[in-house]
């Protein structure tokens, strides 16, 4: 169910799906998520991926108080955790919150759309491939930037229609997130970089942006070694110059003023 420029339906087309309908997609993707993850290279797609994510986002969060929303098995929680003066996290998916609470993180069942915290109660809010899968964005935005402190940073991550990442996704099959379902199933948007502005509340302004997965156009060349090296080298050489704009996945730091 994909949404966006290039695809065969608009958000008016769509009956958006029940939150329950998303938490029990995450609940059933929580083991193949982590098996994916614990199999891969530590050099590999998925370690890049999150190197470039836990980057940015310690850049406007460390020794700060953190929350990351969408926070699933909690992989890059426990990595700012370390680095940061407080990581809390809340996810949508009881399923993959267990597995974050066995790692010892501070983590609750909740919402993107109606966050469980006070206003202004953390210094840097993050979350990495949730919103594309949130239909009410905006929503899910104004409340990311409600428990920012004034000053602070959101970091939202997006899928991005004019990437080689979006154009794998729309012509290519859809991957399999366990053994019944695949990753069709749930909801999905793409957002450009210039729309992102309109999504956003008032009061905020972007101030920053990192493009991940720029040039690699699939995630299986990250197994060839001499592939794999050449593009790590080039998806960090690229993720914060002009060609980020082309990022399969965009990161936009917000801050609140």
């Amino acid at each position: 169910m994909l949404v966006g420029p290039g695809s065969r339906y608009t958000a008016d087309m769509i009956e958006h799906q029940p939150e329950k309908d998303i938490r029990s997609y995450y609940d059933d993707f929580a083991a193949r998520y982590e098996a994916e993850r614990r199999t891969a290279r530590p050099d590999g797609y998925h370690a890049l991926i999150d190197d470039l994510e836990v980057d940015y986002a310690l850049r406007y969060g460390r020794g700060q108080d953190v929350l990351e929303v969408g926070c699933g098995t909690g992989l890059i929680l426990q990595r700012l955790a370390g680095e940061c003066r407080t990581a809390r996290g809340v996810d949508l998916s009881p399923g993959m919150l267990e597995k974050a609470r066995e790692r010892g993180l501070d983590v609750q069942v909740g919402s993107a759309t109606k966050l469980p915290f006070e206003d202004a109660t953390f210094d840097m809010v993050c979350s990495f491939k949730v919103l594309a899968h949130v239909p009410d964005i905006e929503t899910a935005l104004a409340e990311m930037v409600r428990v920012t402190r004034a000053g602070g940073h959101v970091l939202a991550e997006f899928y991005n229609p004019i990437s080689i990442r979006a154009i794998v996704k729309r012509i290519g099959p859809a991957g399999a997130i366990s053994d019944g379902r695949k990753e069709d199933a749930v909801y999905t948007r793409f957002d450009a970089p210039w729309q992102v502005r309109r999504l956003l509340p008032p009061g905020t302004e972007i101030v920053g942006s990192r493009g991940v997965r720029i040039v690699t156009p699939a995630a299986m060349l990250m197994r060839l070694p001499i592939a794999r090296s050449m593009l790590r080298r080039l998806e960090w050489s690229l993720c914060d110059g002009p060609l980020s704009r082309f990022g399969g996945f965009w990161i936009a730091a917000i801050r609140k003023r």
